[in-house]
C-alpha cells in the first residue's frame, strides 16, 4: 500500500509528522487530491493549545486550508477533470437539517470540517467530496489559492458590515485575518481604515499593506486617536481576536455596526448592555461562510486581491514545528507548507 507523510493530531497539545497509508477513492463522489500547498489557521493553534481551545479529532490528518489538483475522482463526478486546480470548502453540511433547509448552512446541525474532524490538506495526497471543491484558474499563484478557505469566512463576514464607500473602519488584530479585512475594505472604498495591533511585526505588516492608521493599543489612547479623526467615532469596528467587544463598544459611532469575527472558547469579558441601547449599536456575529466560495474564486483569479503578500513563512511539512512556534510568537503572519 503507498504511504505519505502527514501532519496527525494525536490528542491534547499532540501533533506528529508521521508516515501514513495514502487515501483511495471509497464512494462515488470522492475526489482524490494532491495538495499544491496548506496553510496553517489560528484554529490549529488552538486546536494544538492546552487545554485546548478548539475541538478535533484525535487521529485526523490537519490541514483545513489548503488548495490541490485534481488527480482521480469517483463515478459521481462529472464537473472536473484531471490536473483541475480546487480550492476545498472543509465544512461539510448535511443539507437535512433545519438550518441546512433554512439556507443557514453554516449552522448544520451536522457539520463535519476536512482538516479537524475528518483528514484534511497538510499530507500530499487527500480525499474530498466532490461538492466541496471549488474550480480555481490553474493560472493563480498557489500561495494566493491556498487561502481562499480564509478568505471566504472573512468575506462572508465583510459583506454583512454593509460598508458604504468613505466610511471609517477600525479594525482589532493584526493577524492574517484582519489583515484580510483591511485589503477587502481597502478594495471596498473605505475612507479611512485603522488597524489596533499590540505586536509590533504585525504592525509593521499592515503599515506595508497602507493602513490609514496603525495604533498600539499599549502605547497609545486608541479612542481618542480614533475621535481625533472621525470626530464620533467609527462607522465599523471589527473585533478580528474574538474577545475585543468591550474596546469595539467603545470606539463606534453612534449607529455604528460591530463586528464580531474572531474566536476564543475561553474568553470571558464583561459588558454593560446600556451603551448598546442607547447609541443604537448593531452588533453582527459571523461564522466561516454561506456561499462566499465561487466569489472567492472569481476574486482571486482577478489579481485585485494578492493574498500571498500575507504569506511569511514558507516551508516543509517537516518543518511545520518551525511555523507554529512563529505563528504563537506573533512573528508570522500565514505559514504556507508544501506538502
Amino acid at each position: 500500500m503507498a504511504t505519505m507523510q502527514a501532519l496527525v493530531f494525536r490528542g491534547e497539545g499532540q501533533y506528529a509528522v508521521e508516515e501514513v497509508a495514502a487515501p483511495r477513492i471509497e464512494s462515488d463522489d470522492d475526489v482524490l487530491l494532491e495538495v499544491n500547498r496548506a496553510s496553517i489557521c489560528g484554529t490549529d493553534i488552538h486546536i494544538l493549545s492546552v487545554p485546548p481551545g478548539h475541538p478535533a479529532t484525535a487521529g485526523s490528518i490537519l490541514g483545513h486550508e489548503y488548495v490541490a489538483t485534481v488527480a482521480d475522482a469517483g463515478d459521481a463526478n462529472r464537473h472536473l477533470n484531471k490536473g483541475d486546480r480546487v480550492a476545498i470548502d472543509p465544512n461539510l453540511t448535511c443539507g437535512l437539517c433545519r438550518y441546512c433547509r433554512l439556507g443557514l448552512t453554516n449552522s448544520c446541525q451536522n457539520m463535519t470540517t476536512l482538516g479537524i474532524f475528518r483528514h484534511g490538506g497538510l499530507a500530499r495526497y487527500n480525499v474530498a467530496p466532490l461538492r466541496a471543491l471549488h474550480r480555481i484558474a490553474n493560472e493563480v499563484p498557489p500561495e494566493r489559492a491556498t487561502l481562499a478557505e480564509p478568505l471566504s469566512c472573512v468575506l462572508h463576514a465583510f459583506e454583512q458590515a454593509r460598508l458604504t464607500p468613505g466610511e471609517s473602519v477600525v479594525i482589532l488584530g493584526g493577524g492574517p485575518i484582519g489583515l484580510m479585512f483591511l485589503m477587502l475594505f481597502q478594495m471596498a472604498g473605505a475612507g479611512r481604515v485603522f488597524l489596533v495591533e499590540p505586536v509590533e511585526f504585525r504592525r509593521k505588516q499592515a503599515e506595508a499593506l497602507g493602513a490609514d492608521r496603525v495604533l498600539d493599543p499599549r502605547a497609545e489612547d486608541v479612542k481618542a486617536a480614533v475621535e481625533k479623526e472621525t470626530e464620533v467615532g467609527a462607522d465599523v469596528v471589527i473585533d478580528a481576536a474574538g474577545t475585543l467587544l468591550p474596546e469595539a463598544l467603545e470606539l463606534v459611532r453612534r449607529g455604528g455596526r460591530v463586528l464580531l469575527f474572531g474566536m476564543n472558547l475561553h474568553g470571558e469579558r464583561s459588558v454593560n448592555q446600556y451603551g448598546i441601547t442607547r447609541n443604537q449599536v448593531t452588533i453582527i456575529g459571523s461564522f466561516i461562510q454561506q456561499t462566499s466560495f465561487p466569489k472567492v474564486a472569481r476574486l482571486l483569479e482577478s489579481g485585485r486581491l494578492p493574498l500571498e503578500k500575507l504569506v511569511t513563512h514558507r516551508l516543509r511539512l517537516d518543518q511545520i514545528q518551525e511555523g507554529l512556534e512563529a505563528m504563537r510568537a506573533g512573528k508570522a503572519i500565514k505559514v504556507v507548507v508544501e506538502p
